[in-house]
């Protein structure tokens, strides 16, 4: 089983910043970060293709990096200018065959921005 654990989440005013880590079992290449809050459609907020080169929703672009450290199998999802929009549940996912079906996915951590 390839398992992923998020950590990382917590409660900022808006504003502040915080760094999501997503611990892999095993090395996966092509990753990306999610984010739900009840009643809406879950949102791709950042991702690692095929080819390496991050991208990220709109919303999220300017404030939110998405990186990976190989060696440590881990996926890092920094944000800053923390909006209170961004709260949701954030979760970690792995496309096991880069083709764009994301089926490995972590239990989530919880991200509130107060105003």
């Amino acid at each position: 089983q390839v398992h992923l654990v998020e950590s990382g989440g917590g409660s900022v005013q808006a504003g502040g910043s915080l760094r999501l880590s997503c611990l892999a079992s095993i090395y996966l290449r092509c990753m990306a970060w999610f984010r739900q809050v009840p009643g809406k459609e879950r949102e791709e907020v950042a991702s690692i293709p095929l080819d390496l080169t991050p991208t990220y929703a709109d919303s999220v672009k300017g404030r939110f990096t998405i990186s990976k450290d190989d060696d440590k199998r881990i996926l890092f999802l920094q944000m800053n200018s923390l909006k209170p929009e961004d709260t949701a549940m954030y979760y970690c996912a792995a496309d096991r065959s880069c083709r764009g079906d994301f089926n490995t996915w972590g239990q989530g951590t919880q991200v509130t921005v107060s105003s």
